[in-house]
């Protein structure tokens, strides 16, 4: 079989692959909403590039639009690449089912580097750049202007997608790694943002400048640039991905934390440490759960040192989605992990009881987090005291309780460790996260627009204190259901446990 045949192979395989997975029919929803997602973020874009230049005109001192907006090019390749986390696969993941077959290694990272740097994510920014070129860049530049620009910013998306994958292959080997790119932007923002002059401004706007103006230097200096990280990433997917793919781990003796103080709750304290160690010792579990952490604090900080997020909507959902993160991750998928082991659960009476009991305990207490985070915002006046407590205990005590409800019908095993597999959610699940994230701001805007402030957030206050003084009646009828289900979930978490 020669190479093209065998990339045709790959091509084919990669596009039948959603086909085989066993829960296809029940995520045909999923892909729907997912689509119906893409359109809407993208017509969305297309609006904000008509309208940008349109209202840039004149109000920058004479300056061209897209100047302008290059001088925020930093922004833009910040956003982008924490975006591919929940978006792009590494190699690594997509070579996986070729890993025990007679392939040259060499030939499945080169197959799939390349499509990764001409994957048609690198356009998605088109949406907002081209009808932003054809108003600011051509009537100023021509054509010759318009398609440099664009591809200048096209080539600068594709490096983007190459140094993601180097740090998203480094943190599979171990999660301290997510520091890099932490410092990394954190010191640009701290360039742009704390000096009273901008240092990356000028530089930014020569660089896309010089793109417009069709100049030889910065497409043969994001070709350089692209081929480095190209050669970087080669020889460390060799290295490391294909360890992962065959099991082999450096085993580390550890001491095991007893965690003895919650020995005084009984069986829901053994139940709140299996909470705790399966954040603390399994890959999988403890990525999700540091990096909602980490954009806590990030969307936290954004809010403190800017003001491109100050309007009302904005501060809100920030406000909230700090609260719901976590929830929307691990809670839309409870039960999923513990699918591992549903047997073992199962073998005491009313031990899934307990294990309810823990989560909502434990999830309640990381509230006080995004709680603590945000109090600086409201010591400064950008968010209100109410709006703190409204989300705080609407999210304990109303969308904890609709996110437990999917405890009732979760039944797809999710794994602890395999940090390669990539599974999707259930369309349910997908509804679920729409409703928390949007549900508490129409309940403030409607009650607001009735009352005035600040009742809308002690309208989510008072519901909230409803629901948690109700979480043991919620509880007990959330595991009553399960409980009519066991069979179908547990039949269910067998089934899916080794895909």
């Amino acid at each position: 079989m020669t190479n093209w045949q065998l990339y045709k192979l790959i091509r084919k395989n990669d596009e039948l692959k959603d086909l085989r997975h066993p829960m296809f029919e029940k995520n045909r929803f999923m892909k729907f909403l997912a689509w119906f997602m893409i359109l809407y973020y993208a017509a969305i874009m297309l609006l904000m590039g008509v309208m940008l230049p349109m209202g840039m005109r004149g109000t920058y001192n004479g300056v061209a639009a897209f100047h302008v907006l290059d001088g925020g090019l930093i922004y833009f390749i910040i956003a982008d690449f924490w975006l591919r986390f929940m978006l792009q696969e590494t190699p690594g993941q997509q070579a996986k089912p070729y890993a025990l077959m007679p392939i040259r290694r060499s030939f499945l990272m080169n197959v799939y580097l390349t499509r990764a740097g001409l994957s048609l994510g690198n356009l998605f920014w088109g949406f907002f750049l081209v009808p932003f070129a054809l108003l600011a860049v051509y009537p100023l530049l021509g054509w010759s202007g318009f398609f440099g620009w664009l591809i200048g910013w096209w080539l600068l998306f594709v490096a983007n997608g190459y140094a993601y994958l180097f740090v998203r292959t480094l943190c599979i080997k171990h999660l301290a790694w997510i520091i890099l790119p932490i410092i990394v932007h954190g010191g640009l923002l701290l360039a742009m943002l704390w000096p009273d002059k901008n240092m990356l401004d000028m530089p930014c706007t020569l660089l896309m400048y010089n793109f417009a103006l069709c100049h030889l230097w910065p497409f043969l200096l994001m070709a350089a640039v692209i081929a480095l990280l190209y050669w970087i990433n080669y020889k460390l997917q060799m290295n490391m991905v294909y360890n992962e793919v065959a099991k082999k781990e450096e085993v580390e003796l550890k001491h095991a934390t007893q965690m003895n103080f919650l020995n005084r709750y009984g069986a829901l304290g053994e139940y709140l440490k299996l909470e705790l160690k399966m954040r603390l010792r399994n890959k999988t579990v403890r990525l999700q759960f540091l990096t909602l952490l980490g954009m806590m604090v990030l969307f936290s900080v954004l809010l403190y040192f800017t003001d491109i997020y100050d309007n009302g909507f904005m501060k809100s959902f920030i406000c909230l989605y700090d609260y719901v993160g976590l929830g929307m991750t691990m809670l839309i998928s409870i039960m999923c992990h513990e699918g591992n082991y549903i047997d073992g659960l199962m073998s005491r009476r009313e031990s899934i009881l307990q294990l309810l009991y823990a989560k909502f305990y434990f999830n309640s207490a990381v509230l006080l987090v995004p709680f603590c985070l945000l109090i600086p915002l409201m010591a400064i006046g950008k968010i209100s005291v109410w709006m703190n407590l409204g989300y705080l205990f609407f999210t304990a005590g109303v969308l904890y309780p609709i996110c437990f409800q999917m405890a009732v019908y979760n039944k797809e095993t999710l794994p602890l460790n395999q940090k390669l597999a990539s599974r999707q959610g259930n369309w349910v699940q997908q509804v679920v996260s729409i409703v928390m994230l949007f549900l508490p701001i129409a309940i403030e805007k409607l009650f607001t627009l009735l009352l005035g402030n600040p009742w809308g957030f002690i309208m989510l206050a008072l519901l909230g204190v409803v629901g948690l003084s109700l979480h043991g009646w919620w509880l007990r009828n959330i595991y009553q259901r399960f409980m009519l289900r066991r069979y179908t979930n547990m039949d269910g978490f067998r089934a899916s446990r080794n895909f």
